[in-house]
């Protein structure tokens, strides 16, 4: 065991992953001999040499189309973009492309192999262009997966079973936690299944939910919560695409009450999609209304990035709310 930050961590998975399998590249903007504009590629390519971790030029676009092209080609391609907030113009290639590649051919032909690592969220005062959470997107696209970590051990599992899923995984890595989260992280390569939730707390009053920089949000509601004798049940979804509804909808049949925190924009964000699911599957057990703590449906605000984020004190109010309902 070692003990890593965020960033370490994946430049750790990363490692591995190219270490194990000859065929990995890894590539995007100043990936190669200056690691990145946060460091995450730092040393790949002094060890693993310049045609396996390179520089692009700046073009989202032709960074997924040439990924989607060496994938094609049975090499592993894991691609970086910048920031989330630029995979816009790449969203062509990701979800026309990378998605249907497969279903097209009669799987005669895949891009299997390829992975889009890229940070996204606020709490680094990036205003409107390098603080979105762009996830709802890719989920309403079939033929990809969304992973989410939320510490240093799992973005390093959850990364390495991401290169070596057989379908295109974007990989969004929670920006703010890359040198404010630290912890013991496994030297050895292991991988944490896709599509699995995890309960990290077991409770039996309310059920809250989130992934990635959130999920220390609701654990420090959680606690406040718990001072005035409320159980709270804390669920990592870590998965968005496929995620794991079973274990959703065991907690809430348990609870009663669910409480969804992202921090993305309400109107569309994933967390509509979690609880008309849940409703379906748990009507007749909720005790109170499902609720979502979310970003506001505004523009990432630059000088207002407290009052925006669906902070641990907007999640007490929403858990004594349901409680009280």
């Amino acid at each position: 065991m070692s003990n890593m930050n965020l960033l370490q961590a994946i430049n750790n998975a990363l490692d591995t992953a190219m270490t194990a399998d000859d065929k990995a590249l890894c590539f995007g903007e100043d990936v190669g001999h200056f690691g990145g504009v946060f460091r995450a590629t730092s040393q790949l390519q002094e060890k693993h040499g310049k045609s396996r971790c390179f520089n692009t030029p700046l073009t989202e676009q032709g960074i997924i189309g040439f990924a989607n092209g060496v994938a094609s080609q049975g090499m592993t391609a894991i691609a970086e973009i910048q920031f989330a907030d630029y995979i816009f113009p790449a969203f062509d290639q990701i979800v026309n492309e990378a998605a249907k590649f497969r279903y097209r051919s009669g799987n005669e032909f895949n891009v299997g192999s390829l992975t889009i690592r890229t940070p996204y969220g606020g709490g680094i005062h990036g205003g409107l262009y390098h603080s979105q959470s762009p996830e709802a997107y890719f989920t309403h696209t079939p033929g990809l997966k969304v992973v989410v970590p939320r510490n240093p051990e799992q973005a390093k599992g959850l990364l390495l079973a991401s290169i070596r899923d057989k379908n295109p995984v974007i990989f969004f890595e929670p920006k703010k936690l890359y040198r404010a989260s630290t912890g013991e992280v496994p030297d050895h390569d292991y991988e944490i299944p896709l599509g699995k939730g995890e309960i990290v707390k077991q409770g039996s009053d309310v059920t809250l939910l989130a992934w990635g920089a959130q999920v220390e949000t609701i654990e420090k509601a959680a606690e406040m919560a718990e001072k005035e004798g409320i159980s709270c049940e804390i669920i990592d979804l870590r998965s968005l695409l496929p995620w794991d509804r079973e274990l959703v909808a065991q907690s809430v049949t348990k609870t009663g009450r669910l409480i969804i925190n992202h921090e993305a924009p309400k109107t569309s964000g994933f967390g509509a999609e979690i609880a008309a699911a849940i409703q379906e599957e748990c009507f007749l057990y909720l005790e109170s209304p499902i609720v979502r703590v979310t970003g506001l449906d505004t523009p990432f605000p630059l000088a207002l990035e407290k009052e925006y984020m669906p902070d641990h004190l907007k999640t007490y109010e929403a858990i004594k709310s349901s409680v009280n309902f």
